[in-house]
C-alpha cells in the first residue's frame, strides 16, 4: 500500500488520501491479508510499515518532499517482487516505475490536479490497472479496471440531531471548495456558519472569509480531529457544499450524511453520485436556490440519511470492492493472490 507522504497515515486532520490509504490497509490486514503500508515513519498500521520519510512533509518543514517522495517511491518497487499487488494511492509518479516489475500496480486516481499530468497516465494506460473514485472522474482518454467509491468507517460518526440550529462548511478554504458561497447563503438564510477547515489559499481566505468572521454569525474554528469534526457534523442543519469545481469525490459529504446531516451542494463532479436528492441532500444551481434548501434539508429524516450513507459508503464496502479486483487482476497475471 503506497501512501502519500504529505501527512501522516491515518491523518491527525486533513489528510484525505492518506485516510483512504489507512482504511484500505486496515480493512485488508482484517481480513488476514499480509499488508505492507508505505508511508511516515510516525504512521500507525495494524500491518507492516515500511518509512522513508520521518514525517508528513506538509506537518514537518525539515522534510525535503521532493528527496523523501524520491526514496519513498523506489522502495516500494526495489521490494515490489514480495508482493501480490501493489495499491498505488500516491499519485501519478510511481507509474514511471510500473514497466520495472512483473507485480501489478493498482493506481486511484484521486483525481487530476492539472490536464498537464494527464500525458503520465496516458502513457502507461497498456500496463497500468486505474481505479477511478467516481464516474464522473474517468478520463475520457484513459482505460480504467473499475469505480470504486471512496468508504469510511460507519463507527467513527454517531448519528446527530442536528440540534445546534447553525449550517457547516467543512474542507479546505479555498474558491474551489466555495467558503464565501456558503457564508453568502447562511447569512440569507438568517443561520449561524460554522466554518472548519484548513486554510488552503491564504488571500482567499483573507480578503473573503474573514471579514465576516464576527464570531457570532460566522465562526471559523480552524481545523479539526475526527471527534470535533463528528460533533459539528451532527449538530449542523445542513453541510454546505457549494463547490466551484467538479470534485472527484468529497469525502467531508459522506461524514455529513453518515452523521445524519444532509447536504446542500451544487450538481458537479461526483455530486449527483453521492447525493440521493430528496434522501441525503438537495442539489442546487444557484445562491438562491440554496438558501431556500435550507429549510427543505431540515425536514429530511436524519436516520434514513445514515442509513443510506452506511449502505453505499462504509469501509467495508470500498474493502470489498478493492479486494474483488486485487483478486481479479492477480489472477488474470498469474499472480499469487490468496484468500485469508
Amino acid at each position: 500500500m503506497l501512501a502519500s507522504i504529505a501527512h501522516r497515515v491515518p491523518p491527525r486532520g486533513y489528510g484525505p488520501w492518506e485516510q483512504v490509504a489507512s482504511t484500505l490497509a486496515e480493512g485488508l490486514v482484517a481480513r488476514g491479508h499480509d499488508v505492507t503500508l508505505f508511508a511516515t515513519a510516525d504512521s500507525v498500521t495494524a500491518g507492516r510499515l515500511h518509512a522513508e520519510a520521518p514525517a508528513g512533509y506538509e506537518e514537518d518543514p525539515s522534510v525535503d518532499a521532493k528527496v523523501c517522495e524520491a526514496l519513498h517511491i523506489a522502495a516500494v518497487f526495489e521490494r515490489a517482487d514480495e508482493f501480490d499487488v501493489i495499491s498505488n494511492q500516491f499519485d501519478f509518479l510511481p507509474l514511471v516505475f510500473s514497466r520495472l516489475t512483473a507485480t501489478p500496480v493498482v493506481t486511484t486516481i484521486h483525481g487530476f490536479s492539472s490536464e498537464k499530468i494527464v500525458p503520465v497516465y496516458r502513457a502507461y494506460d497498456d500496463v497500468a490497472h486505474y481505479v477511478a473514485i467516481s464516474d464522473a472522474d474517468r478520463h475520457p482518454s484513459l482505460t480504467y479496471a473499475a469505480t470504486i467509491h471512496h468508504g469510511i468507517a460507519s463507527s467513527s460518526f454517531t448519528l446527530g440531531a442536528g440540534d445546534g440550529g447553525y449550517l457547516l462548511f467543512l474542507g479546505r478554504i479555498h474558491p474551489d471548495k466555495g467558503t464565501a458561497t456558503a457564508i453568502a447563503v447562511a447569512l440569507r438564510a438568517g443561520l449561524p456558519l460554522v466554518i472548519a477547515g484548513v486554510v488552503h489559499d491564504a488571500e482567499y481566505h483573507a480578503r473573503f472569509v474573514l471579514p465576516h468572521v464576527d464570531g457570532s454569525r460566522v465562526r471559523y474554528v480552524g481545523p479539526v480531529g475526527p471527534a470535533e469534526r463528528d460533533r459539528l457534523l451532527g449538530g449542523a442543519v445542513a453541510l454546505l457544499h457549494l463547490i466551484d469545481f467538479p470534485e472527484p469525490f468529497g469525502l467531508s459529504v459522506v461524514e455529513s450524511m453518515m452523521a445524519g446531516t444532509p447536504v446542500i451542494a451544487y450538481p458537479l463532479g461526483s455530486m449527483p453520485e453521492l447525493i440521493r436528492p430528496g434522501v441525503s441532500g438537495i442539489l442546487v444551481d444557484d445562491v438562491p436556490g440554496a438558501v431556500a434548501a435550507v429549510a427543505g434539508a431540515g425536514l429530511l429524516d436524519r436516520v434514513a440519511i445514515r442509513a443510506d450513507a452506511v449502505a453505499r459508503f462504509s469501509a467495508d464496502r470500498m474493502v470489498d470492492d478493492y479486494e474483488r479486483l486485487f483478486t481479479r487482476i492477480t489472477s488474470e497475471q498469474g499472480g499469487r493472490a490468496q484468500t485469508p
